[in-house]
């Protein structure tokens, strides 16, 4: 998508303003009744074993931090509370009775939620445990740069039905922010997405937590190979559609996930981390086929569950940022993950 340079064009605004408004204003496409999942799958929705992954790795923050008397379990961006319903039906009885579980989430609470989660507008302060962001910080509205036809890199500013202009140079924080995450060749037509405000997200997300382990998960892409025309879209009923800011489509656009790591984290593939946390995708011996075939049907929809969730070119690439926080230096919640696995 090119933008073109008017000097008169009325009605646009950068990416940022647009999509926010139409993403969480009093019209968005994220307070709507069906919520995210009536519009694009997560691996939340794929299979029950990524909420069963994500309470073992809830366990191991837990052990770590020694058993606290009250663990909390914040799930940001939480739809309508899929996950930390599952994550609290996976727990050990003993750790569900310390858990406080939180749901963050700008829409109105889901009719029938368990009443151990408390719902809330933003993540608490404070508290001790595991924050997860599964697909968050994809969702939070950045600005689209673009170079013209003489090696300027201008903002995108858009219009209401989704038509493009070049608008102005980019300037301070932001100009800074390109230079080191994501430089631009004086090529017209190449763009960027500006992650600035993500960075920012991620950072104040962290900082509520106490001590324990904050894990943003997203589609990714590192600094030696970000895409040269950006990867802003949208989503509607399952399909991937231009992205128009009128409340009609999510709009998303892959993260930046190694400016937004603080000191001390860590990058992976959620193939790898899927796979340190006991989602391999094997297949059951077929001996079991003849001495339990319900047992064996049960395992093999296991199996090709947990593929779907490591796929190579699907869920599997999806990359996990690993943020401790007040942990013991040395301490690795995610052991035998091969060196080549690192995000």
């Amino acid at each position: 998508m090119t933008a073109r340079t008017t000097d008169d064009w009325q009605g646009a605004r950068g990416w940022r303003a647009a999509a926010q408004e139409a993403l969480y204003g009093p019209a968005g496409f994220y307070r709507r009744a069906e919520g995210p999942a009536g519009h694009f799958r997560t691996s939340v929705h794929a299979s029950p074993l990524f909420a069963r992954a994500v309470a073992r790795l809830l366990c191991r923050v837990d052990e770590a931090l020694g058993g606290p008397r009250e663990l909390a379990f914040v799930d940001m961006a939480a739809g309508r509370g899929e996950l930390v319903t599952g994550v609290l039906a996976a727990l050990p009885a003993g750790v569900a009775a310390r858990t406080r579980a939180y749901a963050v989430e700008i829409a109105g609470r889901p009719a029938g939620l368990d009443h151990r989660i408390e719902w809330l507008p933003e993540p608490p302060y404070g508290v001790t445990g595991l924050l997860f962001a599964n697909e968050w910080l994809d969702n939070v509205p950045v600005d689209v740069a673009e170079v013209d036809a003489s090696g300027v890199v201008r903002r995108v500013r858009v219009g209401r039905d989704g038509g493009e202009r070049l608008g102005e140079p980019v300037t301070g924080p932001e100009a800074d922010w390109l230079a080191r995450w994501w430089p631009l060749p004086a090529e017209e037509g190449l763009r960027a997405e500006i992650g600035l405000p993500r960075d920012e997200a991620w950072a104040a997300a962290v900082a509520t937590l106490d001590r324990g382990l904050a894990v943003a998960v997203d589609y990714a892409h590192a600094a030696h190979a970000r895409p040269p025309f950006g990867t802003l879209t949208g989503f509607r009923e399952g399909r991937e559609t231009a992205p128009v800011p009128d409340g009609s489509c999510d709009i998303t656009a892959h993260v930046a996930l190694d400016a937004c790591a603080l000191p001390g984290a860590r990058l992976l593939s959620q193939r790898a981390a899927l796979r340190a946390l006991g989602v391999t995708g094997a297949r059951p011996a077929l001996t079991l086929a003849s001495t339990d075939p319900a047992a064996y049907v049960r395992a093999l929809a296991g199996a090709g569950e947990a593929a779907e969730l490591t796929a190579e070119g699907g869920l599997g690439d999806f990359g996990w940022l690993l943020q401790p926080v007040g942990l013991t230096a040395g301490t690795d919640l995610f052991v035998d993950v091969p060196d080549d696995e690192e995000h």
